[in-house]
């Protein structure tokens, strides 16, 4: 790499993702923590799993 070689950085939220907070009750948390590390996902990464299954497999009682 050489001095005139250009570094291209994208502002952080153009990947589609954002940055959110929630409140989680530690037992929760801790669960997750568990499940996450046993298979080797990152808690993020199952988090989002778990929203995707549970957005997909809701049913709202009219």
């Amino acid at each position: 790499m050489n001095n005139n070689d250009k570094i291209v950085i994208k502002k952080r939220g153009d990947d589609g993702n954002r940055v959110i907070t929630i409140r989680i009750k530690e037992d929760l948390l801790r669960e997750t923590d568990n499940i996450a590390t046993e298979c080797n996902y990152s808690r993020n990464e199952l988090i989002c799993l778990l929203l995707k299954h549970g957005i997909k497999n809701i049913e709202i009682e009219k």
